[in-house]
């Protein structure tokens, strides 16, 4: 496994037990993903869906690893971008820590080949924004009103 090119920490006060629901519960997800459902039966091998509101696929994969509530892995595809499908999969995990009252949450995103800087801006800003996005929702209930950024710029042909 290569090392994480994007690593995100954020501190939520919530259980973990919490924190796995919302990052395993579409209707929960819808709330702080972009309006994106997560989909699977999180089992290992099973597939990952994150899906768009008019039902289309936002990105796919596969589950690496579920160990409720601690550790979610999948594999990563972007499909609803045509520029980007042709990109090699990214492997994102989640890891939740207790720390007393608060879960520590660390988003990794790993990538097994080498990958235009620009694709790893997107993630370097999407992810904070998310994860404060599911901080917001846990802590108080509410979703995070704020704007759905713009997809980075379609990778160059060069690659």
């Amino acid at each position: 496994m290569r090392t994480p090119h994007t690593v995100v920490v954020t501190y939520i006060a919530a259980t973990p037990e919490q924190v796995w629901a919302a990052l395993t519960d579409p209707a929960q997800s819808v709330k702080y993903f972009f309006g994106r459902r997560v989909e699977s039966d999180w089992q290992v091998g099973s597939p990952f869906v994150l899906r768009m509101d008019d039902g289309k696929v936002d990105s796919q994969g596969v589950v690496l690893a579920a160990e409720p509530p601690y550790r979610l892995s999948v594999t990563w595809r972007v499909e609803w971008l045509e520029a980007f499908r042709s990109l090699p999969e990214v492997v994102v995990t989640w890891q939740l820590d207790a720390l007393g009252e608060a879960v520590r949450l660390t988003v990794s995103e790993t990538h097994q080949e080498p990958v235009d800087e620009q694709i790893l801006q997107g993630g370097r800003n999407g992810w904070p924004l998310i994860l404060a996005g599911l901080k917001t929702l846990l802590e108080t209930g509410q979703p995070l009103k704020v704007e759905t950024p713009k997809p980075p710029p379609a990778p160059s042909k060069a690659q």
